[in-house]
């Protein structure tokens, strides 16, 4: 694997951080994380802390690791990273096959080219002679 360009991690003091390695410019890396709402950590250079962390911290965080993975490596936490989709049930998959299924047409029911579709009205012609048929 190779070697990251930004770590993202908990820090107990600082809270959501993130700390760019060697391998990541500083001017590239504090344009980014700015960018992702961090801030330099004036006590401790090289590191960033999320702002105001109370609002939605963590999904901030999760956006930021996605975010900066488009474009670089990145190690993050196993809690930052984005959280992978459910697999979908059985049942959500038996509806949408079933769905499919019924939006297209079988090949067991062929219409011959003459005969009428459904839900038309028969030919005014063969309903001619029986409107006020006294038998």
């Amino acid at each position: 694997m190779d070697q990251p360009h930004v770590h993202f991690t908990i820090d107990p003091q600082y809270g959501f951080v993130a700390a760019p390695t060697d391998r990541f410019p500083a001017h590239l890396a504090h344009w980014y994380l700015v960018r992702e709402q961090f801030v330099p950590v004036l006590e401790a250079p090289g590191l960033y802390q999320l702002t105001h962390q109370h609002q939605d911290g963590l999904r901030r965080t999760r956006q930021a690791v996605h975010d900066l993975r488009r474009r670089w490596t990145v190690h993050a936490d196993d809690v930052l990273n984005a959280a992978p989709h459910p697999a979908p049930s059985a049942l959500t998959a038996h509806r949408s096959q079933a769905a499919r299924a019924a939006a297209t047409s079988s090949p067991q029911y062929v219409q011959s080219p003459g005969a009428p579709h459904l839900g038309t009205a028969p030919p005014e012609s063969s309903l001619a002679g029986t409107a006020g048929c006294d038998t």
